[in-house]
C-alpha cells in the first residue's frame, strides 16, 4: 500500500512540475507577445515622423501610379548622365560616394531606389527584372534628365540595366556592370535553390524591423556594407518597406534571370562602351570576359579585392571605370 502510494505522489508531482512548466511558458510567451506589441507600436508611432528624422536626398518621380526616388549630383552640362542602379536588398544609399566622387570630376550622376526601396513608393507585381527596368524608363523619361545614359549597376541591378539596354538602345550611352549577378554562370536550378533562403532572411530581417530593432539596435542588426548614409537612415534604408521590396525581389528572381539571358547574343551591345568589373571571387572563370564581349567595345576588368561590393572595396576603380565609359560615349 505504502509503495502505491508513494507512487501516486510521485505521479502527482510529476503532473505538477508539467503544469507549473506550462505556466512558466506561457508567461514567457504572453511576455514576449506584449514586448512585440510594444515594439510594433513604438516602431508604428517613430514611423509617422521618419519624413522629417529621415527626409528623402532627392526627389520623387511619378512612374504611373507609384513614385520613384532620385537623387542626382554634379553639372547638368557635358553629359552624358550616369545612372545607378543597386543590388538586391540595397537602395540609392550605397552608390553615395561614387555618386559624390562622380560630381567631384563634374559628371552628372543619379542614384535611384527601385520600388518599395528606402524613399521609393512600392509598386505592383510582380517584382521582376523585366517590370523595374519598364519603371527604370519612365523614370528617366520623366526626370527631366537628359539622355542617352550611361547605366552603372551592381550585382542585380545589372538584370535591370541590362534590359533596358536590350529595350531601349538609343537611351544608353554606355555601361558599367560590377560584379553582376547573372554572369555567376549560377545554374537554374541553384537559383530556383536559393529563393526560399533569400526570401526567409528577408522576412525575418522584417520581421525584427517592425519590431523596431533597425531602428534602436541598428549598430550590431546593419550589413558591414552599410554605407554612411545607410546608417544615418537605416529605420528607412533598411526598414520593413525595403525588406519587404527585398523579399518580392527573390520571389521573382528565377524569373528575373530567364529574362536577362534571353537577350544575351552575339553582338548585343554593337559598339557601346562598356566595362565589366569582377571580384576575385566573383564566378567561374570566363563569364565575365564572355559578357563583355557581347560589345565591340566591351572591357573586362578584374578587381583585386574579394568583396561582392567592389564598388565600395574598391570605389576609385569603379569611379575610374565609369569615368572611362562617359568619355568613350561623348560625341
Amino acid at each position: 500500500m505504502g509503495t502505491r502510494k508513494t507512487g501516486g505522489r510521485k505521479r502527482s508531482g510529476g503532473k505538477g512540475r508539467l503544469r507549473r512548466a506550462a505556466r512558466i511558458a506561457g508567461g514567457a510567451a504572453a511576455v514576449l507577445l506584449l514586448l512585440a506589441g510594444a515594439g510594433c507600436g513604438a516602431e508604428t508611432v517613430a514611423a509617422a515622423g521618419d519624413g522629417t528624422r529621415h527626409p528623402m536626398p532627392g526627389r520623387l518621380v511619378d512612374v504611373g501610379g507609384h513614385r520613384l526616388h532620385l537623387h542626382c549630383e554634379g553639372p547638368r552640362s557635358g553629359g552624358p548622365t550616369v545612372l545607378l542602379d543597386a543590388g538586391w536588398g540595397e537602395s540609392s544609399t550605397t552608390w553615395a560616394g561614387v555618386r559624390s566622387a562622380l560630381a567631384a570630376r563634374s559628371v552628372r550622376a543619379c542614384a535611384y531606389d527601385r520600388a518599395g526601396y528606402a524613399w521609393s513608393e512600392p509598386g505592383p507585381g510582380p517584382r521582376d527584372a523585366s517590370r523595374a527596368a519598364g519603371e527604370l524608363h519612365t523614370l528617366l523619361e520623366r526626370s527631366g534628365e537628359s539622355g542617352p545614359f550611361v547605366l552603372a549597376a551592381h550585382s542585380y541591378g545589372g538584370h535591370v540595366v541590362r534590359l533596358l539596354a536590350d529595350r531601349h538602345p538609343g537611351k544608353v550611352a554606355g555601361m558599367v556592370l560590377v560584379d553582376v549577378s547573372d554572369a555567376s554562370g549560377t545554374s537554374d536550378a541553384a537559383i530556383e535553390a536559393s529563393v526560399p533562403l533569400m526570401t526567409a532572411q528577408t522576412r525575418l530581417y522584417g520581421l525584427a524591423a517592425r519590431l523596431g530593432l533597425v531602428r534602436w539596435a541598428r549598430g550590431w542588426l546593419l550589413p558591414d556594407t552599410a554605407t554612411g548614409p545607410g546608417r544615418e537612415h537605416a529605420p528607412v534604408v533598411y526598414g520593413p518597406g525595403s525588406l519587404a521590396a527585398a523579399a518580392r525581389e527573390a520571389e521573382s528572381l528565377p524569373a528575373s534571370t530567364r529574362q536577362v539571358h534571353a537577350t544575351e547574343r552575339p553582338g548585343a551591345w554593337g559598339d557601346m562602351p562598356v566595362v565589366v568589373i569582377a571580384a576575385r571571387a566573383g564566378g567561374p572563370p570566363g563569364v565575365h570576359e564572355s559578357l563583355a564581349e557581347l560589345s565591340g567595345r566591351g572591357r573586362y576588368v578584374l578587381a583585386d579585392t574579394d568583396e561582392h561590393y567592389v564598388h565600395l572595396a574598391r570605389r576609385d576603380l569603379v569611379v575610374g571605370a565609369i569615368a572611362e565609359v562617359v568619355s568613350s560615349a561623348r560625341p
